[in-house]
């Protein structure tokens, strides 16, 4: 593995708890990893750690075969070889575009910094703008110059933290598209660090979701949203809800009651011993329920949110149970309407009943 973090941990003094808590990940060569979290979870401070910015109080980080950081070993941020983008671009005004990305490049010559800047340029689609000073930029303009003064130097890692978040949102997926394809032309390894889940999902090879410290899972998107390996992965990724379920052996077949009647995909689904009674709650995404004016089960509609080619409703089944389903748009139904709806879910997740569910 190009990049190895091995039950990490990083203590602040004078917190009762640590800011990372032995977390353990890896990225290979030209990977592009993904650290996703609410306010507070610890993802920014284990960017630091990586880069040498903290240092680590328990565990390892090793880059490229070599140890950087652990309790007794702590290499300088300078010494790993390591670039990053900020949130804040940190771009010099004073400079132009070229000479901003040549920044990091002194040691070389003056033609070969001129050259290499201008060949980053080009990587990043602004081969037209080494000329322009900052504030002649647009913003995802003066993102790109960040990161071509981040891949100038070559770095063996680059550190990204939330490089997006001062951007408008209909701009920053569409960036985080183009960052990926540059990044994976240039053959970088890169971590990334963000609370936006559609950038996670757009750059991302792997992506780790972290809460108080902690590390929950390491996956690629689609494995985090259909096989959350915790409630917390569940519930922070994609929109969803938590239904009791009941579940059942019958004859060699296992069945999951649920207020919208049987699921039936249960290749992956625990055996009735995994919970108390078999009574457990199941995972039920928007897009596990679809409208049916047939359907037997009906519910009203509480909220109703547009999202151009669809809605987002909020449903409330006779038992009290709520539900959302993404419905194409040309089904307008007004709030309080009840609709058929049906379950049709493809992996079933199933987690230990909440006291009180």
């Amino acid at each position: 593995m190009f990049l190895d973090i091995s039950q990490l941990g990083v203590h602040y003094a004078g917190r009762s708890k640590p800011a990372v808590d032995g977390v353990s990940f890896s990225l290979q060569a030209g990977e592009i990893g993904v650290l996703i979290g609410p306010s507070g979870c610890g993802k920014t401070t284990l960017l630091r750690a990586v880069a040498g910015l903290e240092h680590a109080n328990a565990g390892s980080i090793t880059l490229a075969r070599q140890l950087v950081s652990s309790a007794g070993v702590h290499v300088p941020a300078e010494s790993r070889r390591i670039g990053m983008v900020f949130q804040d671009y940190a771009l010099f005004p004073h400079l132009d575009a070229a000479h901003n990305v040549a920044f990091g490049l002194t040691h070389l010559p003056a033609a070969q910094r001129q050259q290499r800047a201008g060949e980053v340029l080009e990587l990043v689609g602004l081969g037209n703008v080494h000329k322009r000073f900052p504030h002649e930029l647009s913003g995802g303009q003066q993102q790109r110059v960040a990161l071509a003064r981040a891949l100038a130097p070559q770095p063996r890692l680059l550190l990204l933290d939330e490089p997006f978040s001062n951007l408008d949102v209909d701009l920053r997926e569409r960036l985080a598209h183009e960052v990926r394809g540059i990044l994976k032309a240039a053959g970088a390894t890169a971590l990334f660090v963000t609370h936006d889940q559609l950038e996670a999902f757009a750059i991302g090879d792997r992506i780790g979701v972290m809460h108080q410290g902690s590390l929950h899972q390491w996956d690629d998107a689609y494995a985090l949203y259909h096989r959350p390996a915790t409630r917390f992965v569940a519930d922070f990724i994609g929109h969803g809800v938590f239904a009791q379920a009941h579940i059942e052996q019958r004859g060699e077949d296992v069945v999951v009651h649920t207020a919208l009647g049987d699921l039936t995909d249960m290749l992956e689904c625990p055996l009735p011993g995994a919970y108390a009674d078999g009574l457990c709650d199941v995972l039920l995404r928007a897009d596990d329920i679809v409208h049916d004016d047939n359907a037997p089960v009906k519910a009203q509609i509480l909220r109703k949110a547009f999202r151009g080619s669809e809605f987002l409703y909020t449903l409330q089944l006779q038992t009290g149970e709520t539900v959302m389903a993404h419905v194409p748009s040309h089904h307008n139904h007004a709030i309080g309407e009840w609709i058929g709806i049906r379950a049709e879910v493809d992996h079933v997740v199933t987690f230990p009943r909440e006291t009180g569910s």
